[in-house]
């Protein structure tokens, strides 16, 4: 170990659309919404993450929220970087050190990630101390976390449905075959049932009220084992005018998010298409994984096993899936070394 080793901390980091997770001593340390709130007068940054979610829907034209990465990539390189920055000053170690100590960083990126958008990540980086900077793929990220041996050879399909897009890739020998990046994911979900809203119910609400009745009572299937209870949904009339309750059932936002799901089923097609044959008998052996916070809708992994007539899995905590095989893949840097972009 180097004098500078003392001066060093490695983190790791799931930029996503929707939140961002940072690892830090094998502890996830950082869970928070991918969002910052802006001061439009001085166009200084005034809320980052949670606080800034609670703004955001609900401010005056001298604050505006912004998302900073769109569809897993970096959208507004100065509000990604401050936010990075807040969120890194945020872990509780860090923030008691007298000195800002050097970073080394694993982050993951979507596999259908452009050269441009590569270096835009990786500049962030750089700006807020990062001395070491690796990237990862996503999908390869999750496989790592739901514990699959990605060195064998031997085919393994990931599906990590995130904020902002739909990861889909075969992974063997540590490295991915073939693989589909599709942006349809909880985003797209989310204004589906804005959509569906406004056109069936005559119904105006925002992104945080569509967001929980996804949680709440979103399903991919119209029949389901477990149905939850309908949801009571305020917003405002668009005929009067006026605020409005109305409730509803789980079989109408299955009905809402049909067509976007069928697009992730094509996608899924498409690339079970382009497996080469050895590594089709794998997967035709071991399944499906399913990773994100979008695997979380109720019925997909059954839907996707019907379309494809194989076992679906949903990895243990899919929402923490792929930073914890970021966070694994920083502490045996070495062993991976193979997977990393550097």
């Amino acid at each position: 170990m180097s004098f500078f080793d003392f001066w060093t901390e490695a983190i790791a980091i799931d930029l996503g659309t929707a939140n961002t997770l940072i690892i830090h001593n094998d502890k996830v340390v950082v869970d928070s919404p991918s969002i910052v709130a802006i001061d439009q007068k001085s166009g200084k940054i005034i809320a980052v993450g949670k606080e800034a979610n609670m703004m955001h829907g609900k401010t005056h034209k001298n604050i505006e929220t912004v998302r900073p990465l769109k569809d897993g990539v970096i959208a507004d390189f100065n509000a990604s970087e401050q936010m990075i920055g807040q969120l890194i000053k945020s872990i509780p170690t860090l923030n008691k050190k007298f000195y800002s100590p050097a970073l080394k960083m694993v982050i993951c990126i979507p596999s259908g990630i452009t050269e441009v958008e590569m270096r835009a990540v990786r500049e962030s980086a750089e700006r807020v101390n990062g001395k070491e900077v690796y990237l990862i793929h996503e999908p390869m990220a999750a496989a790592i976390g739901i514990g699959v041996d990605i060195m064998q050879p031997k085919g393994n399909m990931i599906i990590d449905i995130g904020g902002g897009t739909t990861e889909i890739a075969v992974i063997a020998l540590a490295g991915i075959v073939c693989d589909k990046s599709v942006k349809i994911a909880g985003d797209v979900f989310t204004e589906d049932i804005v959509y569906y809203m406004r056109t069936q119910h005559n119904l105006s609400i925002g992104d945080r009220t569509a967001e929980k009745i996804k949680i709440n009572i979103g399903s991919a299937l119209d029949e389901l084992d477990n149905p939850p209870d309908d949801m009571l949904v305020q917003g405002r009339d668009l005929l009067s005018g006026k605020p409005k309750e109305i409730s509803i059932g789980y079989r109408e936002i299955a009905k809402a998010l049909d067509k976007s799901i069928i697009r992730i089923e094509e996608s899924v097609m498409e690339t079970l298409s382009q497996t080469p044959p050895e590594l089709a008998a794998d997967i035709y052996n071991t399944g499906i994984y399913l990773a994100g916070g979008g695997s979380m809708l109720r019925g997909l992994d059954k839907r996707i096993s019907k379309k494809t007539d194989l076992p679906v899995f949903i990895a243990e905590d899919p929402l923490r899936a792929v930073v914890r095989g970021t966070g694994i893949t920083l502490k045996n840097i070495e062993r991976y070394k193979s997977v990393l972009v550097k």
